[in-house]
């Protein structure tokens, strides 16, 4: 799963070959990022997660629309007073937010790359200014940070150990399929 991640988070570079879709690949990681995070959780059979995953982005989505709202910043391309902030970029680093939190870095790196993409094609294509971009993902990495919790295998057990009549200590692994 984590190698599919990873060539997932570098398939945006593919868009380098033809700067006409960068938008396109940004309009589409904004959802394959989130959906990717589902996924994962899906795949881990952690219920719990789906929850967090869902709720992060209701949240993240509930801010990110009231301060488009109460804002009203102008596009660089000068079409609506919604800029910021960015909103393609904030759904994106929802998901990205989420696996980091979630279920470390080795999920969490791979979509940051992926969501930083989509906040680099929302510039590139003169639709947000750079600090909506920023905004949007720090929005995201703060409502995740706050209502994600990190994934426990309730298949693994650590615990302390003593071992025989002795003072020997240490710590018990025990995984069970």
């Amino acid at each position: 799963m984590k190698k599919a991640l990873i060539l997932f988070a570098l398939c945006p570079m593919l868009a380098f070959a033809d700067s006409s879709k960068t938008g396109a690949v940004g309009d589409a990681l904004q959802f394959g990022v989130p959906l990717a995070a589902l996924a994962v959780a899906l795949g881990k059979d952690d219920n719990e997660g789906v929850w967090q995953l869902a709720k992060g982005a209701a949240l993240t989505g509930i801010g990110t629309h009231g301060l488009k709202v109460t804002t009203a910043v102008l596009r660089p391309d000068g079409s609506t007073y919604n800029s910021f902030p960015s909103g393609h970029t904030s759904l994106a680093f929802s998901g990205a937010s989420f696996l980091h939190h979630r279920y470390g870095w080795e999920y969490g790196l791979p979509a940051y790359m992926a969501a930083s993409y989509v906040g680099y094609s929302r510039v590139y294509v003169n639709r947000h200014w750079k600090t909506d971009v920023l905004a949007g993902a720090a929005l995201a990495y703060g409502v995740s940070y706050f209502v994600t919790t990190k994934f426990e295998d309730k298949n693994l057990a650590v615990v302390p150990a003593q071992f025989g009549n002795s003072d020997a200590q240490g710590i018990m692994f025990n995984y069970s399929f």
